[in-house]
This record gives C-alpha cells, structure tokens and sequence, in this order.
C-alpha cells in the first residue's frame, strides 16, 4: 500500500482500539529515545550477554550496545514473521534482536512482503499524511520494496505526537501494520542511521 493509505487507514483503526494512548509528547520522546540511543552507544571491544527487554515503543530492545556495523560489513536482515522480531545478522550469528511488528493481512489490511529485498535509497527521519487532526506521523523510515511503499520505521504517532495504541502495543507480539515493519523509536533510529543502503533483507 502507499503510505497515504497506509496512514488513514491507521487513523481508523485507533478510534477502533479505543482512541488514542495517552503518553508522552513528541519533544519528550525525542529526548527520551536520544538518552537511549546514547546509552546504548557501541562499544566494540566489550561482549556483553545479550538479553531481550521487556517490549515497549520508545527505549531499544536489547539491554547490550547496538553492533558496530563498520565490523560486520556482510551485515543482512532477517524479519520473522511468526516471531515479530528483526534480526541483525553477521553470517549465521545474531548481533542484535529487535521487536517488530509486521502486516495484518487478517483485517484486510496489506501483508508484509515476503522473499528477499535490499534496502533501498528512500529513507528520511520522518514523514506525515493529512492535516489538523487527522495527521499521522512516524519517524525513522527506511525502504525495502517498491521505492517508499514498504518501509522499517517507527510506531505512528498522531496530531499531538502521542502513539497510537494499536501499533505501540503490538511490538514484538502480532501484526499491527498494513505492510511495513514498525521498529521502536530507538531502534528505529539506529537502523535509520546505520544500515548501509544494499543490505540484504530476508522476509519469512
């Protein structure tokens, strides 16, 4: 789907999931999600063990350093569909696991792609559809199909810059998008500032 419709369609399905989440501000979670990023810096000589934490929208979802992708220059990306969940992948080694939430074709809405992609040129640090009240936001995008149609980027946010509760509360359990991978905020700022154009991205 375009991300126009994409956006309107996630419009309707907030006043469907109970209207909107009452959470922090957009200059608040910019904030937040930079502390997080930054705490998260890479620290390429230390090997902590890794360990998942508890899925939420904003913070990263992995209690280690995001990997330095200038040391893994094979990087590609596995996306799991049964499991929600972006893997970060050197060979057959996982350096980073992200939660994710994918298509829900069940409602009608557009499936995520399967097969492999590349990343592609298209990214930007946001983009927004409508106006007023109806305006849907999201951050950090970066496309693997069709040129700007199918996306990674960050769960939507409305008018106010507050999330929505459909695609927050999905990460890491079940599909929430019309096609595209909705990362966290933080997570979706790395990988925006950070996976190479030409990365390999495997859909299953």
């Amino acid at each position: 789907m375009k991300i126009k419709q994409i956006l309107i369609s996630i419009v309707a399905s907030s006043a469907i999931f109970g209207g909107i989440l009452a959470v922090t501000p957009t200059a608040t979670i910019t904030n937040q999600v930079s502390a997080a990023v930054t705490k998260a810096k890479v620290q390429p000589n230390a090997q902590p063990k890794s360990v998942m934490l508890p899925a939420n929208w904003w913070g990263p979802s992995e209690s280690v350093p995001y990997p330095n992708v200038a040391q893994h220059p094979k990087m590609w990306i596995h996306v799991s569909l049964a499991k929600q969940r972006v893997y970060l992948m050197d060979g057959g080694k996982t350096l980073y696991t992200m939660y994710a939430s994918t298509g829900l074709p069940k409602r009608g809405w557009g499936a995520t792609p399967k097969g492999t992609f590349f990343i592609q040129r298209e990214r930007g640090k946001s983009f927004s559809e409508g106006s007023g009240r109806g305006r849907i936001s999201a951050y950090n995008f970066v496309s693997f199909k069709d040129h700007g149609v199918y996306l990674f980027h960050s769960v939507p946010v409305d008018y106010r810059g507050h999330v929505l509760p459909f695609p927050a509360g999905a990460q890491g359990k079940y599909p929430s998008s019309h096609g595209c991978i909705h990362l966290s905020l933080a997570d979706s700022k790395w990988f925006f500032q950070n996976i190479r154009y030409n990365t390999m991205v495997i859909i299953n």
